[in-house]
């Protein structure tokens, strides 16, 4: 935000003139420093006092009784003075009007310009996290938000958003609901999500809803309320903390394979494509262990979107299966991209997924 505002005030017609006035303020200092010397025979210290006291208007005795020559000169520097200083401050104003009009437009541009982005509705932890994943893949997105801590968390990670309740269809429109690809309601509240969700699948029947539950009790609600997707952290949470109690080397593999620090190792899927030359063949020719460091944890078939959990050698995979694997990041992408020839970006995988959510 900063640096926009800045790139903004350079810019600005107005920044010019003030830079002008401060220097013409400068000159009159000079004007009446040495003013004062010629007139009064003051020192040039005590000549740029009396300029100063005299345009910053404190009232403090003067140095020395003035000559009416003096006293003429002491109008005329207040006259200029504040003249220009009242000028500064009010293309200041002006400046500062100006720039937030301008990021204003500038936000409006590009909220127009969106299609098949992303819709996130409240920046706590939760919305700031997710935001930050969706960034991180190349996802557009936009926030709506109505809380003043939370937007300037928004405006310092330089985020498209609109201010206002998530809960108004003016404010949903203005974030491009009708064009948006998906909307993730991560609201504090499950009465408010619920009827967000009402509200967006009334106005984008065909957009992909995920939405966060602070009850497991409202599952039902937020799917019945048109949601695709309900998640509870609070649960996920808790099932994982339980974990460690009940199988705490289960938990600890889980752990390596999803932090980003120690561990190369993760899950991830990919995409038999039409170009593969995997398509038609069976895990045991694939022979991915071997060949290529991969372990195949499941396969999700296309034809009718089954998942075969630790699938048999003599299974086969065909054009459009995915296949969900766990080996090191490097040569999962040489796997992906050799031979499944699945070369989508992250943001592609995405789209790939909601509509497999949506058949």
């Amino acid at each position: 935000m900063e640096n926009r505002l800045y790139s903004t005030v350079v810019s600005n017609p107005a920044s010019l003139r003030i830079g002008l006035a401060t220097l013409v303020l400068f000159l009159i200092f000079a004007f009446g420093t040495i003013g004062y010397h010629l007139i009064e025979g003051m020192a040039f210290f005590d000549g740029l006092y009396m300029t100063f006291i005299t345009i910053s208007t404190i009232g403090f005795t003067e140095i020395k009784s003035l000559s009416i020559e003096g006293r003429l000169f002491t109008m005329l520097i207040f006259v200029m003075g504040i003249g220009v200083i009242s000028y500064i401050a009010s293309q200041t104003t002006q400046l500062i009007f100006e720039s937030e009009l301008f990021l204003k437009r500038a936000m409006k541009k590009k909220l127009d310009k969106m299609d098949q982005h992303y819709i996130i509705c409240g920046y706590g932890r939760i919305g700031h996290r997710i935001a930050k994943v969706l960034t991180d893949a190349g996802l557009d997105l936009v926030v709506i938000e109505n809380r003043e801590s939370s937007i300037h968390r928004i405006e310092n990670d330089r985020l498209v958003y609109v201010e206002g309740n998530a809960q108004d269809e003016n404010i949903l429109e203005e974030a491009g609901i009708k064009k948006a690809k998906a909307l993730i309601c991560a609201l504090s509240s499950d009465q408010d999500n619920v009827f967000t969700t009402l509200l967006a699948r009334e106005l984008n029947p065909d957009i992909f809803i995920l939405v966060r539950s602070n009850e497991n009790s409202n599952r039902t609600r937020i799917l019945r309320a048109g949601a695709d997707k309900v998640i509870s952290p609070y649960d996920i949470g808790a099932d994982r903390m339980a974990n460690v109690i009940l199988r705490p080397n289960v938990d600890n593999f889980i752990e390596s394979m999803t932090r980003n620090d120690e561990q190369d190792h993760t899950f991830d899927e990919v995409l038999i494509t039409e170009n593969s030359a995997l398509s038609g063949k069976t895990l045991a020719e694939i022979n991915a262990p071997t060949e290529y460091d991969v372990l195949i944890i499941a396969i999700i078939q296309q034809t009718n979107g089954k998942i075969k959990f630790n699938p048999k050698s003599t299974d086969r995979i065909h054009h459009g299966d995915s296949l969900v694997v766990l080996g090191d990041l490097r040569k999962i992408q040489i796997f992906r991209s050799e031979m499944c020839k699945d070369d989508r970006s992250l943001a592609a995988r995405a789209e790939q997924i909601e509509n497999e959510d949506n058949t």
